[in-house]
């Protein structure tokens, strides 16, 4: 297991003090922790964004990397306190609401355990029930990064099958259709993610140049359709011009050169954001 590499990402924002305060936790069980952070400008609440980001980063940071996902509106309630060890030997401390969906799916886990709060939790926190962010899941991950504990001193096993996760669909290509959901909106820039895979694509696409009709809804209606072009990278055309291209995840993506798709046509991404990609050559 790699030593020392701690991981944070929350919907905190950094307007106040409790990015700063979670840092402190973990620093105060080692000093020779390193500390980084995945993202704070997580939407509040957005749990379905706090998986999406674990997914998009987690395959770049070294086996044995500690991440802390903190999306909590559950926070104080019966909801699980859990730590996730992934099949590419990344540990994940997390509230057990979701937040493991993407990484469930296309990483997988290969065990979990129940943070057992009584042993783990920061001395003298247990009368506040409101940021467990700093009372236990940085205190319990400043452990296990440093080594104070392995992860079998955690708590109890999970069944990976219990975690909880959020819906999802499936991409699928029929009658020469792709057909698949929104993942995620790439900011700033406002490019549109897909779940559907190169490999899927490949099945309808020949070569860059290539047109398609891309057809995208929501949940009150068709929200753009539209004929654009294969191509390799945004500069390939005009700025302002849309195209599909393959996205640094190895997915579809639907963007405009040098502006934002998802703000000019008002997209969204989840599963009642649905997409079409038929090809007309």
């Amino acid at each position: 297991m790699t030593e020392n590499l701690l991981v944070f990402q929350s919907d905190f924002g950094r307007s106040d003090g409790a990015v700063s305060a979670m840092y402190g936790v973990a620093l105060n069980v080692s000093k020779e922790l390193k500390i980084f952070d995945n993202t704070h400008e997580i939407p509040k609440f957005n749990i379905w964004e706090a998986s999406y980001r674990l997914f998009q980063t987690i395959h770049y940071w070294p086996k044995g990397t500690v991440f802390i996902s903190i999306v909590d509106p559950g926070v104080g309630t019966d909801r699980r306190s859990i730590i996730a060890k992934t099949n590419t030997n990344h540990y994940i401390v997390t509230p057990d609401n979701g937040t493991l969906t993407h990484l469930l799916l296309h990483v997988g886990i290969k065990e979990a355990r129940m943070i057992d709060e009584n042993m783990h939790r920061l001395p003298h926190s247990g009368v506040s029930h409101t940021f467990h962010g700093r009372d236990i899941f940085a205190y319990v991950a400043g452990k296990l990064a440093s080594k104070r504990i392995e992860f079998e001193d955690v708590g109890g096993l999970v069944e990976v099958s219990s975690i909880v996760t959020l819906p999802t669909g499936e991409a699928e290509v029929q009658n020469g259709i792709l057909t698949g959901y929104i993942e995620m909106i790439d900011r700033p820039f406002g490019n549109v993610w897909t779940n559907i895979k190169r490999e899927q694509f490949n099945q309808i696409a020949k070569n860059y140049g290539q047109s398609f009709e891309i057809t995208i809804s929501g949940d009150d209606g068709i929200k753009y359709q539209n004929i654009v072009s294969y191509r390799r990278s945004f500069g390939d055309l005009n700025v302002g011009e849309p195209l599909v291209y393959i996205n640094s995840l190895d997915f579809i993506g639907i963007a405009m050169n040098q502006d934002s798709f998802a703000d000019t046509f008002e997209i969204g991404f989840g599963t009642d954001w649905k997409v079409n990609i038929r090809s007309i050559e």
